[in-house]
């Protein structure tokens, strides 16, 4: 079992950043692949960032390439992202989830609450 809480969301102007935290508890934290997901109003919850178990993997949405960066530090059972160059586009609430796979389906269904993030024009 793993349980997350993200946090670090909030509002920022287009072109600012935001660190988004996910904090997991249990001890298997290391063993998952972990990702970021996120949800617009009136939209489908889409793929972001994946990180594999290890970190020396990583994957990313087109949408976002070149300006979010996804990592994690098992010593901590924390995973990040790093959003740079924000845009309104953006504007979502942000899912950590564990267990996900390589077609970015989440197994288990180890999501957290979600953190609003929203990019002002």
């Amino acid at each position: 079992q793993v349980q997350l809480v993200e946090s670090g969301g909030g509002l920022v102007q287009a072109g600012g950043s935001l660190r988004l935290s996910c904090a997991a508890s249990g001890r298997t934290f290391s063993s998952y692949a972990m990702g970021w997901f996120r949800q617009a109003p009136g939209k489908e919850r889409e793929f972001v960032a994946a990180i594999s178990w290890s970190g020396g993997s990583t994957y990313y949405a087109d949408s976002v390439k070149g300006r979010f960066t996804i990592s994690r530090d098992n010593a901590k059972n924390t995973v990040y992202l790093q959003m740079n160059s924000l845009k309104p586009e953006d504007t979502a609430v942000y899912y950590c989830a564990a267990d996900v796979t390589a077609t970015y389906t989440v197994q288990g269904g180890y999501w957290g609450q979600g953190t609003q993030v929203t990019v002002s024009s």
